[in-house]
């Protein structure tokens, strides 16, 4: 038996975006059968991304909110019955935090609406400290209504050493040095993305980095080369038929196997690949039949898929077959607007 996480959006952040959950719910995970239940829901505005401290006694959450209404990155204790209790929160100076990521006793948040991501220092009680450091973003590319101006979508920590940030509005990923307990800008070692491309999300396997794209829903290779890493090719994660307007949501790589699995919004599928060489060789698609694909993720031991479609208010548990292909389980209804999960 296993804990999850998920984060929902609780309000809309504009007419066509959001939801109505109730916050983060704690799910108890069969991971033998693969049902799971809520045993608890904690009340909070909009935690559209969730993380864990490495040790699994502490939560964090953004308050995914535009900036006049003040945004928050809230901190929590993960007690051994899995509720959780509100230790403190932190303003987040920037509107609209969409992604938050932990690393060696510090939270990193990214800011989509107004282009600047901070570093929030943790005490050892797990308590957020005021941030200290804070960059932004400048820069525009080709989409007039996308990419007027930088929206960086995602912070990860690579190697111990660098910190990415894709940034959908700039076409280029920022890479930032982690000298102990410093955060600095290295721009000898961004990625320039195709134009029009919308980087969101990275991972890495290796020495090769996997991005998806939201407004081409391609796949950037990334491969290593000095110090850093460089733009190598795009691989469609869309079948040849799709008319729709691309909107990729969410990449990962399985944590034992060669897979990559990618989502994609508008077609409501996780597309499946093979790591051929470092290449991406596609096996299949796995078609949701829910509605707005928002965000999955792999179980530790890579047995498990579990995917958050944020408008049909499912969650769908789906077993990881030898070949990679994924094989319904459980569907439930039981959380609504689910947008993100964390494995506990």
């Amino acid at each position: 038996m296993s804990i999850i996480f998920i984060g929902s959006y609780t309000e809309m952040l504009a007419p066509n975006f959001g939801g109505h959950g109730e916050g983060i719910s704690t799910l108890k995970f069969n991971d033998i059968t693969g049902e799971l239940h809520v045993i608890n829901t904690t009340s909070t505005t909009n935690p559209g991304y969730l993380a864990l401290s490495e040790n699994g006694h502490f939560l964090y959450a953004v308050k995914e909110v535009v900036l006049e209404k003040m945004p928050m990155i809230k901190a929590y204790r993960v007690h051994a019955d899995h509720t959780l209790e509100l230790i403190n929160e932190q303003p987040i100076h920037g509107g609209l935090p969409c992604h938050i990521a932990y690393h060696n006793a510090a939270v990193f948040v990214t800011c989509y609406e107004t282009g600047n991501l901070f570093k929030f220092p943790l005490d050892t009680t797990g308590k957020l400290l005021p941030f200290s450091h804070q960059y932004k973003h400048t820069g525009s590319s080709i989409n007039a209504q996308r990419q007027e101006a930088p929206h960086p979508h995602q912070i990860t920590i690579h190697d111990d050493k660098h910190a990415y940030v894709p940034d959908l509005g700039i076409d280029k990923i920022k890479v930032y040095d982690l000298i102990e307990d410093d955060l600095k800008p290295n721009a000898s070692l961004d990625i320039d993305i195709p134009a029009g491309s919308g980087p969101r999300h990275i991972v890495f396997k290796k020495n090769t980095g996997y991005l998806i794209n939201e407004l081409s829903g391609t796949i950037s290779i990334l491969k290593k080369e000095n110090q850093g890493f460089s733009f190598s090719k795009d691989v469609k994660s869309l079948p040849n038929a799709f008319t729709d307007l691309p909107s990729a949501s969410a990449i990962r790589v399985h944590p034992n196997l060669p897979l990559l699995y990618a989502a994609n919004r508008t077609l409501d599928a996780i597309t499946i690949f093979t790591i051929v060489d470092d290449d991406l060789k596609l096996l299949g698609y796995e078609f949701t039949k829910g509605k707005t694909l928002r965000e999955f993720n792999i179980s530790p031991d890579g047995k498990w898929l579990i995917v958050c479609l944020q408008d049909s208010d499912e969650i769908i548990v789906y077993h990881i077959q030898p070949d990679g292909s994924l094989l319904e389980k459980h569907r439930t209804t039981e959380v609504a607007s689910p947008v993100c999960l964390v494995f506990n």
